[in-house]
């Protein structure tokens, strides 16, 4: 004689109905072709069903149709044959009259010993307010975003207006010396004017070592260099990124340190010779090198002495955790700003 196919210990089903009902979170209890045993009074209240006629019915039959969703459907026979398990399944519920809700889903068979039935129990949690208030705030920090870029790229402006400024008065005055301070000083002012630059054209939080070095030091070159036949500023880096804090506190340092080597490697910039910039990391570490083959270090104790450009890339690489090595490297000199992981 053959079993009933949907024989299950009673005391289980009881069990199981009762505490689906008093559930204060949304749940219904589904025999294996998806009829309804119970639901709880949450889902009830929650989705506007009546709860008095609910058990019986079929999930595609709830409502208005809404909840007859196809690919629910096929989730939820794919649970009840084992292949399957819902852990978590986003979908819209579409109720035309009463506004669209947004849903979490999740489903499982129940486990009973020496049952022949399946139990699926079927949790709903409505995320419409969640996920309204994540567009709202997505919507904000693009909308930031946007103002920030258009903030970097006016600064950015701003500063090669003033660099370009220091560079006329650098041609215009009488003391070689202020001459000299003024270039250095658009120098200076353009290596932030290109990082601003860089900023205001990528993501706030990322700026590639390798594109924004070799712009700085066209920039350099351009003002510095009468003849780039004689002197000639190569770059070489990896595809290292940084952030923002980062890259400027770098990039002060390049500038800093190819000034130097344009005013004391090669002294009226009248020899030939070559300035290259490389920068690797590994991780956390990264060494950056600025080496020229120039006339090497003086001499003379007195003008090893370290001028303001010295002082600031010392400055900057402690910020950095870096350390500052400088090498006569016979012909030339090289100095390596490192920071060990």
């Amino acid at each position: 004689m053959e079993k009933p196919l949907n024989r299950l210990p009673e005391h289980a089903d009881n069990m199981s109905v009762a505490l689906i009902s008093s559930s204060f979170s949304p749940l219904i209890l589904l025999r294996e072709d998806l009829t309804i045993i119970a639901a709880s009074k949450s889902f009830c209240l929650a989705f506007d069903v009546d709860c008095a006629g609910v058990t019986g019915k079929k999930l595609a039959d709830l409502g208005g149709g809404e909840w007859n969703v196809r690919q629910l459907n096929a989730l939820l026979q794919a649970t009840v044959s084992g292949k399957a398990a819902i852990d978590v399944y986003e979908m819209d519920l579409v109720r035309p009259e009463k506004g669209t809700l947004r849903l979490l889903i999740n489903a499982h068979t129940l486990d009973y010993f020496e049952a022949e039935s399946i139990r699926v129990v079927l949790a709903i949690t409505d995320v419409t307010s969640q996920r309204l208030a994540d567009k709202v705030r997505d919507d904000l920090v693009r909308e930031k975003q946007l103002l920030l870029n258009e903030i970097q790229h006016r600064v950015a402006n701003s500063l090669q207006i003033i660099a370009s400024v220091l560079l006329q008065s650098a041609r215009k005055v009488q003391s070689s010396e202020t001459r000299e301070h003024l270039r250095d000083a658009h120098n200076r002012v353009m290596s932030i004017a290109m990082l601003q630059k860089h900023l205001s054209s990528t993501a706030v939080d990322n700026v590639g070592l390798k594109n924004y070095f070799a712009d700085l030091c066209n920039s350099i070159g351009a003002s510095m260099i009468g003849d780039p036949g004689r002197i000639k500023l190569t770059t070489q880096c990896d595809d290292s990124v940084v952030d923002p804090d980062t890259s400027v506190s770098l990039g002060l340092v390049v500038t800093e340190l190819v000034i130097n080597a344009l005013k004391h490697a090669f002294p009226g910039r009248t020899q030939q010779g070559s300035i290259k910039v490389g920068f690797t990391s590994d991780g956390k570490a990264w060494t950056l090198v600025v080496a020229d083959d120039g006339i090497g270090m003086p001499k003379d104790e007195e003008d090893r002495k370290p001028g303001l450009g010295t002082g600031i890339v010392e400055a900057l690489a402690s910020q950095l955790g870096a350390i500052v090595t400088i090498s006569d490297e016979a012909p030339g000199t090289q100095v390596s700003v490192v920071r060990t992981a």
